[in-house]
């Protein structure tokens, strides 16, 4: 597993090829290979899915097609073969000789052989783009609550909120930091990383820093994921982070590396900390939002109000 650290790979396609090849290199074609790729299948997210083809070499192509929209041709062996990708060319089409023979086309691509299983749905409004985005933000949310809900107690009772959970004790200078999304400056790294979810990686060096401060690194590492986890507080004078996650110690002893992507802790858990004299940690009214970057917590809902979706990591 590797954290990429956003819920779309249209700014960055080609960290995420590494990521794929990186992922795909450790499969030992032992058992059969799944592949759900995404549902981004136009423009540039079309070719990308070409490039993905031709890289993987499956043996299957399942084409989902989207009730009444016919843009998207079949991925056939011949279109995939033929059409450009967004980094690799497609063949030429053989061309006839002088002699009636047939001179093969140029181009970088591989020859697929895929057998494309071509399915196209009876019912209305599959694929439709705006609803998939709602549903995926929401279903995302669910998966980190549920990832959060193993920090809880296995006996049934109150749900403890994040400032009631013993964290993990880490050194500054035992993990390397790094921000994917975004370019932060060192003086405002840790003020970033606080309340954030992050990647618990592992990077294949050992991890030196200078001093018993923050050790950053100046680019993004392609390495392993073990796990996730949320900065619950930055202690700056005995320099540690303080790191609530439910990845086994066996585990946490191979992290050397946090990535922070982004990827939001669902609002309700910060909103909905029982117990709480005075302003919520991590939330307060009392800001300043003409800041660049700062903003209002947003409710997130289906278009329907009859299934508007309440958060609950019990």
């Amino acid at each position: 597993m590797v954290y990429f650290g956003q819920t779309s790979c249209e700014h960055d396609t080609e960290r995420y090829l590494d990521v794929v090849k990186y992922v795909f290199s450790s499969y030992k074609k032992e058992v059969p290979l799944v592949i759900n790729t995404m549902g981004w299948v136009k423009g540039e997210g079309l070719l990308l899915l070409i490039d993905l083809i031709r890289l993987l070499s499956p043996s299957h192509v399942v084409q989902v097609d989207v009730y009444d929209w016919k843009a998207m041709a079949p991925l056939t062996p011949e279109h995939v073969r033929l059409a450009p990708g967004l980094y690799t060319k497609g063949r030429q089409p053989a061309r006839r000789g002088p002699a009636g023979s047939w001179a093969a086309g140029e181009g970088d691509a591989a020859a697929p052989e895929h057998k494309l299983l071509y399915v196209h749905p009876e019912f209305p409004r599959a694929g439709v783009a705006g609803e998939a985005r709602v549903h995926s933000s929401i279903l995302r949310d669910m998966s980190i609550l549920s990832y959060l809900g193993q920090l809880q107690s296995p006996d049934v009772g109150a749900v403890l909120p994040l400032h009631s959970l013993v964290p993990y004790q880490v050194p500054f200078n035992a993990v390397a930091l790094r921000v994917i999304h975004t370019d932060v400056a060192p003086t405002n790294i840790m003020y970033a990383v606080n309340a954030s979810w992050v990647g618990l990686c592992r990077l294949p060096e050992e991890i030196r820093g200078q001093s018993d401060g923050p050790v950053l690194l100046t680019q993004t590492p392609v390495c392993d994921c073990l796990g996730f986890g949320i900065v619950r507080g930055v202690e700056m004078e005995r320099k540690l982070y303080h790191i609530l996650t439910p990845v086994p110690p066996e585990k946490l002893r191979l992290v050397n590396c946090l990535l922070l992507g982004n990827v939001a802790i669902p609002n309700c858990v910060l909103v909905g900390q029982q117990g709480v004299e005075g302003e919520i940690p991590y939330v307060t009214s009392d800001y300043n939002y003409s800041i660049l970057g700062s903003g209002k917590l947003k409710k997130k809902h289906f278009k329907r109000r009859e299934y508007t979706f309440e958060c609950d990591y019990t």
